[in-house]
């Protein structure tokens, strides 16, 4: 099953720490926190059938270039497209606002979350349109897809009391803890400032 560690895992950050000319620790840091917040953006948006068509659709798209396979290289990334996807996933907002929006509310430095922001996302939907692939007989027959995949990486959906996440992605999915990166997001996803 698809997991956040197994999501991590693709992520090259010492490449990515090196093409930015950031700090390593600072990356992996913020990839720790960007990605389940990318995923629980994708989440949101699959409640919507035609948003979820679309993700599955853009998912296999990443998916099939082979970004993936045999370990990603930043070169291999293309970042205008993942700017694009950013901004679908966020309301229509560009990668800039969404990094504000998250740097104001905790989520680390505004100029680094801008520059993660669209490397990371083709990566993050090309590990969700490999998992769809793998998994897609069996999911039809039991009614799964999209949703089964993106509550898989989340675990369930929002984390426990002891995960710091717990409360941005339980925000953002609907939960009832407010405050802080949740209330940033929910406005994002809604399209709002």
């Amino acid at each position: 099953m698809a997991d956040l560690d197994e999501l991590f895992n693709q992520i090259p950050t010492q490449q990515i720490a090196g093409r930015l000319g950031a700090d390593e620790n600072d990356v992996n840091n913020a990839v720790r926190t960007l990605v389940p917040v990318l995923v629980g953006g994708l989440q949101q948006n699959a409640n919507d059938p035609a948003s979820a068509s679309g993700i599955e659709s853009a998912a296999g798209t990443h998916a099939a270039s082979g970004l993936l396979d045999g370990g990603v290289s930043v070169d291999q990334v293309d970042e205008a497209d993942g700017a694009r996807a950013v901004a679908k996933i966020f309301g229509g907002n560009d990668t800039g606002q969404v990094a504000s929006a998250l740097a104001g509310g905790g989520a680390g430095n505004s100029d680094l979350i801008q520059k993660l922001l669209p490397i990371l996302t083709p990566i993050v939907l090309a590990y969700i349109g490999k998992q769809l692939s793998k998994g897609s007989a069996s999911e039809q027959q039991s009614g799964g897809g999209l949703g089964d995949v993106l509550g898989g990486i989340l675990g369930g959906g929002g984390g426990g009391g002891d995960n710091p996440l717990g409360s941005i992605l339980g925000s953002v999915l609907g939960g009832d803890k407010g405050g802080g990166l949740g209330d940033i997001l929910g406005g994002l996803l809604g399209g709002k400032r």
